[in-house]
């Protein structure tokens, strides 16, 4: 078994995160599951294995349905931080069945294919009307000024939250996903548990108001249904619409930008799709793929489980790497080469099993969106300057992306 100081993957090493492909390249020849003791999990690198155990119901996002922390061998989590905990813990991606089951039975009614294709003609104006602002200023920062706005505003029109009380979302959800990093520091956690307190107090009082004056949104959908019987508490519906918010937008933001540093830095690559927009649709999962904007998924260990004649026993945690996945050369030919028109891209950039990503097809028509309007509208856009990654390891991104249009 690797030794954590024998290995090059150091998720707090400033060169790890500008790059951490070729760490992932060692740890895949490693073994199958590596132990990491900085963090305290098993690491897992082989796309094979990381396809199965995300359907494995040996496995858990939570362990709070079988087990109490003492049962499980684990420490509650310190009292002050529960205004984040009771926020994350009640949404469904935190739960497991039957909890799960029911919550997405609900929710995945606003995500079926019909009703996002609907959305098409909505996210498209939006998109090319970001687009058009950044051509007309000449250029600016493809984050703030179209990878952030056009997400947020999809997702915050579908729960109907007003668009005068639209600013803070973004900075909230930031705050409450630095908690999902890898070992996350004290300050990390007080603006998270603030953030979470904040949002769902704003939460509460928007569920008050729409169940005076419903609308034709997901938080009004969410209360019918309780009415009717469905038993979901409002801080299921306060979980759920801060969950929707996060996951809607956090994967979308990333991998526009971390899409476009790579199209920058591959010139070829870009030239090719200019001249051929019909490229976008694979382009999209390829950049995906590429640069996979969540590289890392934890699981709980429920059951003792064996990989590779390693027993992982009950109450350990295993970290899936997406990363490294979706770079295995089992699957993908020439995996570090950006390929817009590779035809078999089984990325898992966006989960498998009963978490698989409720909100895939949404991402996938933003991505399209603003890929095809930043194509179409500002031909000549450029790279203006070398970004900033973030200092984050799971949620991969950059801190802004510089850009300039002759």
């Amino acid at each position: 078994m690797a030794a954590a100081a024998d290995l090059a993957f150091d998720p707090w090493d400033p060169a790890f995160l500008a790059d951490p492909y070729p760490a992932y390249a060692e740890l895949r020849a490693r073994g199958r599951v590596i132990r990491y003791e900085p963090t305290d999990q098993w690491l897992v690198p082989h796309h094979a294995d990381v396809s199965a155990l995300l359907r494995d119901r040996r496995l858990g996002r939570t362990y709070r349905h079988r087990f109490s922390h003492e049962e499980f061998g684990r420490t509650p989590p310190p009292p002050e931080h529960e205004p984040f905990h009771t926020l994350n813990d009640h949404g469904m991606l935190d739960l497991e069945p039957p909890d799960h089951t029911r919550i997405r039975r609900l929710v995945s009614k606003a995500f079926t294919p019909r009703t996002v294709e609907r959305l098409r003609p909505y996210v498209a104006a939006l998109a090319g009307e970001l687009v058009d602002r950044l051509v007309a200023a000449g250029g600016g920062d493809l984050l703030t000024d179209v990878a952030e706005p056009l997400p947020v505003a999809v997702i915050a029109e579908m729960l109907g939250i007003p668009e005068p009380d639209r600013s803070p979302l973004r900075p909230w959800s930031a705050q409450i996903c630095g908690m999902y990093e890898l070992n996350p520091s004290q300050e990390t956690a007080r603006k998270a548990v603030r953030a979470s307190a904040e949002f769902s107090d704003y939460l509460r009082e928007l569920i008050v108001e729409r169940r005076k004056e419903p609308g034709d949104d997901l938080i009004s959908g969410l209360i019918a249904a309780h009415d009717e019987g469905d038993r979901l508490t409002e801080q299921e519906m306060v979980s759920t619409a801060v969950l929707l918010l996060n996951a809607g937008h956090e994967a979308t933001v990333n991998a526009t930008v971390n899409g476009w540093y790579a199209l920058f830095r591959n010139p070829g690559r870009l030239a090719a799709l200019r001249a051929d927009h019909s490229l976008v649709p694979s382009a999209v999962e390829e950049l995906m793929r590429y640069d996979t904007p969540l590289q890392l998924f934890e699981r709980w260990v429920l059951d003792d489980i064996e990989i590779d004649g390693t027993t992982i026993p009950r109450g350990a945690e295993i970290a899936l790497l997406f990363g490294s996945a979706n770079h295995d050369p089992a699957v993908f030919t020439d995996p570090g080469r950006l390929d817009l028109t590779r035809a078999n891209n089984p990325h898992i950039s966006f989960g498998a099993g009963i978490h698989y990503c409720i909100g895939a097809p949404l991402a996938r028509l933003e991505l399209a969106a603003s890929l095809t309007a930043l194509l179409r509208r500002a031909p000549t856009l450029s790279l203006a300057a070398d970004p900033r990654r973030k200092p984050n390891f799971v949620i991969r991104g950059l801190e802004g992306l510089a850009v300039e249009v002759a």
